[in-house]
């Protein structure tokens, strides 16, 4: 199946068909990740980090993914999308296995690193082969299918880690992610590999593709980062205002258990909304969200209140589901697609990164509370850039 929208040489395109090849390796990986993050600035902490290295740690993760966003691109265009998946999730289960095994807050930050860079390598890779297994009609349900697919395996994984963290300590919660990672890499070797069929072994220099199609990314590519420095708020600033004020390592995972399910509960609306009313309906409430959540956050002084911040987050957050791999998948050329890929995968890896990086900054000369009002503010601001791109976007995919 190819996303040529050509129904007439294929039969009906069915979701179930692709679902164990396409999501369910999602759905494993997830579960380690989304075990990890909550606790992250936790586990930092209790190795001897102060807030702002704390900080640094759980931004780590993004910066990972950004360093590896170019190579990513290089990699699944030399080797396709089935062995890039395989390394990545080989790479992950080590990186977890060692951040179990270190003493040193300085060694853990080294393993955060190596997992955001395998993390980078596995996102690129899912939404090749997506584009390549899925119709255009479908593509924008696909897309948010993965992201939701994703968002289970957060929801799982911090479920899982509440668990084993009660029973066992916190470090139990990189085990977990390892047999996760580990699990994922076997899982793909049972999927089609479209891409390395179709796009041969000579690939085109990544800075070539990113220089023919640089006005895209300097101006969709700039609302991709402020989706992405919105939505890094979720793991790089509410664990650490959750620890702030008191609140524990399990309820903490709780937290975000529920912010996951509301997550998942709004991925098949957003993503038909995405595939039937354009995109600019769905991204612009995902950064709107983040804006009045973070103002609304050094408010919330207790589990109860800081829940209610976060299910405000993740009600934009779940509506746009997939939001950012669509886009890139409508923008992507047929010839350097994955190169391509990589570069609108960096500008989602730099507002990923930005955000928790901000929340670094600002902790280490201010306040706690200082960041999320800035957050907020800078997030309403970036809603304007956001829905303008956004729209035109929709007009120009619809010929308008």
């Amino acid at each position: 199946m190819t996303g040529t929208g050509d129904a007439a040489a294929e039969p009906p395109f069915r979701f179930r068909d692709i679902a164990v090849v396409a999501y369910l390796p999602s759905v494993v990986s997830s579960v380690g990740h989304g075990a990890v993050m909550p606790v992250l600035a936790i586990h930092a902490g209790n190795l001897g980090a102060g807030t702002a290295l704390a900080a640094l740690v759980v931004a780590l993760l993004g910066i990972g993914q950004l360093a590896n966003s170019l190579p990513s691109g290089a990699l699944v265009a030399r080797l396709g999308e089935r062995r890039t998946l395989m390394i990545a999730g080989l790479v992950d289960a080590v990186a977890m296995v060692l951040a179990f095994l270190v003493p040193s807050v300085w060694l853990l930050c080294v393993c955060v690193f190596v997992s955001g860079m395998s993390w980078t390598a596995f996102l690129l890779a899912r939404q090749g082969f997506l584009i390549d297994a899925v119709p255009i009609s479908h593509r924008a349900r696909a897309m948010a299918l993965l992201g939701g697919s994703m968002r289970l395996g957060i929801l799982i994984g911090p479920l899982l880690g509440a668990l084993l963290i009660h029973l066992i300590g916190i470090r139990s919660v990189f085990v977990l992610a390892a047999c996760a990672s580990l699990a994922s890499a076997l899982i793909v070797t049972r999927m089609p590999d479209f891409g390395r069929v179709r796009r041969g072994i000579t690939p085109l220099p990544v800075r070539t593709v990113l220089w023919e199609h640089r006005r895209t990314l300097l101006t969709l590519g700039v609302a991709v980062i402020i989706i992405g420095a919105s939505r890094s708020v979720r793991t790089g600033l509410l664990p650490l205002w959750a620890d702030h004020v008191h609140i524990s390592a399990a309820v903490v995972s709780l937290l975000f258990a529920v912010a996951a399910t509301i997550d998942i509960l709004l991925t098949v609306p957003g993503g038909w909304l995405l595939d039937t009313r354009g995109r600019q309906v769905v991204a612009v409430p995902v950064v709107l969200a983040v804006g009045v959540g973070c103002l609304l956050l050094p408010l919330a002084d207790s589990a109860l209140t800081v829940g209610a911040v976060m299910a405000l987050i993740a009600l934009g957050n779940g509506l746009g589901a997939g939001i950012v791999m669509t886009l890139g998948a409508d923008a992507a050329p047929e010839e350097g697609r994955s190169q391509f890929l990589g570069g609108w995968r960096l500008c989602g890896d730099i507002g990923n990164t930005g955000g928790p990086l901000l929340v670094s900054a600002v902790a280490a000369v201010a306040p706690l509370a200082a960041a999320p009002v800035l957050i907020g503010l800078l997030a309403l601001a970036g809603a304007i850039w956001v829905g303008y791109w956004t729209g035109k976007a929709d007009r120009n995919r619809l010929g308008g």
